[in-house]
């Protein structure tokens, strides 16, 4: 029997529930909500500041193609911007070869179900994205977990007789902030025989040499890690994804990767916005640099109020609260002083770590920093924090 209001009433006690809010844009860094209050923004992905850049804009303005490429890529959906880009993001990574999705999402469930299944072994960080924990429970393979960012226990995990082992992590984790230990996942990998697949939605574009990333920054190839996963939605300011590799397994994953195969190409108009993107990533490098020093600038001034960080040097700067309610509460005080911070509760975190997730763009200004600051100079967060 279907319950649904017993269902929903549990998720409200639990100060669980998720509502969707309807927001503005308004400039680089604030939004503006139903009520019309202007409210300042450290909670999106837009790590760089591109998704209100004009040059973006101006492309999709000029566009004189069709505004949907009306079929999937294997029929005729694949346009010659969506080849543009392709070839350009291999230059830019040093790959071979490039295969767009349309979401990260689905090229997570489209990557580990197209290469494993039942009979393989499919290892991932506690910690990973929701999309490749659902990518490996697709697979029909066998899905273990290793505790997070611990290589000696991957290595136990890896050392059982399977068809196919593949391991995967996020590069920079999306809740936490932190960077895998990619180097020392790869060596145990190559080990042991088992391919990587690095999802680095929140790294690309604002770690390593330029912007390409925490598989650059480690000094890690694609025959070290053949299955690199990137988004376009954070630091490129798009809409989009792809998996980039050796040719072969990007052909093998232009045959079985079904989130591919059997969706409408995503419109041409995108790639196009998304090839001007990646120019702006790999020319101005200032904006890595103005983010690294707001990070800096937060962590020391979060530290002085006493705040409990996560142990982040990216742009995720999670302030650890601990239960979803004081989480919650915590945001809605924020948002009374015209902050937008979002509380993350379970499931997204592991129970008992809720917390604010504060994010930092190179769009964000001193004065900017400055407000966020004085008002988390709050009482509550630092009690919460040595809770």
């Amino acid at each position: 029997m279907w319950d649904i209001g017993t269902e929903l009433t549990a998720i409200r006690a639990a100060d669980l529930h998720r509502q969707r809010r309807v927001y503005q844009a308004d400039g680089p860094v604030h939004m503006v909500d139903a009520s019309g209050r202007r409210l300042l923004n450290f909670c999106g992905n837009d790590y760089l500041g591109l998704a209100n850049d004009p040059r973006l804009g101006r492309v999709l303005r000029d566009w004189s193609g069709p505004t949907g490429s009306g079929s999937a890529d294997l029929v005729t959906g694949h346009r010659y911007a969506h080849e543009a880009l392709s070839e350009a993001l291999s230059d830019w990574l040093q790959r071979d070869r490039t295969l767009l999705f349309s979401t990260g999402y689905m090229a997570n469930l489209g990557v580990i179900a197209g290469l494993t299944r039942r009979g393989d072994l499919v290892l991932q960080d506690r910690l990973n994205h929701a999309s490749l924990i659902d990518g490996g429970l697709l697979s029909g393979a066998r899905c273990r977990r290793y505790r997070h960012r611990d290589v000696d226990h991957l290595q136990r995990c890896l050392d059982r007789p399977y068809r196919r082992r593949l391991v995967a992590t996020d590069g920079v984790f999306s809740m936490d902030g932190d960077v895998a230990p990619l180097a020392e996942i790869a060596a145990v990998t190559a080990q042991t025989g088992a391919a990587l697949l690095v999802d680095d939605a929140h790294g690309l574009g604002v770690i390593g040499s330029q912007g390409r990333g925490s598989l650059a920054d480690a000094g890690l190839d694609q025959f070290q890690v053949p299955l690199l996963v990137g988004t376009f939605g954070k630091a490129f300011g798009t809409y989009g994804a792809f998996v980039s590799g050796p040719a072969e397994w990007i052909e093998l994953l232009e045959q079985k990767a079904r989130t591919a195969i059997y969706t409408t190409a995503s419109p041409p108009v995108l790639s196009a916005a998304t090839l001007a993107a990646l120019d702006l990533v790999r020319t101005e490098g200032w904006r890595r640099e103005r983010l690294a020093a707001l990070i800096r600038r937060f962590r020391v001034g979060a530290s002085q109020l006493g705040l409990s960080l996560g142990d982040s040097g990216t742009a995720i700067q999670p302030v650890i609260i601990g239960e979803a309610g004081a989480a919650l509460a915590a945001s809605r005080r924020l948002e009374v002083a015209g902050i937008l911070v979002a509380a993350i509760r379970p499931p997204t975190v592991p129970a008992g770590s809720a917390r604010l997730r504060i994010t930092l763009s190179a769009a964000h200004a001193d004065e900017h920093l400055d407000r966020l600051l004085d008002a988390l100079d709050d009482p509550e967060l630092r009690d919460s924090g040595r809770n």
